[in-house]
């Protein structure tokens, strides 16, 4: 039985809360168990420099923990005067997966700063980042077409992220810290709401990764899927 009592194909209690904050386009907070990370979609009217021009605007992110997120605090990395390699990966990765479900010639000249704020971290922050930072896109870009900004909302399908891995030989889906941290293979899968695939990350700790035992990951993974889909949804229909 795992940690918490869950069945193999089961995800954690989750939810997925908007309008926390009130000065941003877009907001949620996602909550996977004890992972709790704080959304916000920010709108700016101009694009990066190397975009000027272009007719197509820009989706990026930017991710962090707080200090006391884990068991022991950790130093701010802007005392510390840089950004870690794991904080770089982790917020171009976000930033990726709601590019690749946004029509960026659609949004036109104008950014979407997606930052994702870690507040309590147990396993799978970079997932439930994915999954709130794209309800506050869509939300910021519903108000782009209330507002009559724009005239059709660039946000065309969904993004929803979940973790798997092998643990004790068997593959289980949203895995929390005790079985991340000594997990035979870890995985983060980024599907699209209309069935594709956006990207996926596996990294094989124990022995290298059997085809069969991929496949029950992305098994896995499309099942959790489909369920922060429908959340998803709600969210942002209110």
């Amino acid at each position: 039985m795992r940690p918490s009592n869950r069945q193999n194909d089961q995800l954690r209690e989750f939810s997925l809360e908007t309008g926390i904050m009130p000065y941003a386009e877009g907001s949620c907070i996602s909550r996977f168990g004890n992972t709790h990370v704080l959304c916000s979609a920010s709108i700016s009217e101009k694009v990066p420099p190397w975009m000027r021009g272009s007719g197509k605007g820009w989706v990026t992110a930017e991710y962090g923990m707080l200090p006391r997120a884990t068991h022991t605090r950790m130093r701010r990395e802007a005392a510390q005067g840089k950004q870690s390699g794991r904080t770089q990966e982790i917020q171009r990765l976000i930033g990726r997966s709601l590019r690749a479900v946004t029509d960026l010639t659609a949004l036109g000249e104008r950014q979407i700063v997606l930052d994702c704020d870690v507040i309590q971290a147990d396993g799978g922050t970079r997932t439930a980042s994915i999954c709130g930072a794209w309800v506050a896109l869509k939300l910021a870009c519903l108000g782009l077409v209330k507002n009559g900004v724009l005239s059709t909302d660039p946000v065309f399908d969904m993004a929803a992220a979940i973790s798997c891995g092998i643990v004790d030989d068997t593959a289980v889906l949203d895995l929390e810290y005790v079985e991340d941290s000594r997990a035979q293979t870890d995985a983060n899968f980024v599907l699209s709401g209309t069935g594709g695939i956006i990207e996926i990350q596996a990294t094989a700790e124990d022995k290298p990764l059997a085809f069969d035992d991929f496949d029950a990951l992305l098994v896995h993974a499309r099942k959790g899927c489909a369920e922060i889909f429908e959340a998803q949804r709600e969210a942002v229909e209110g």
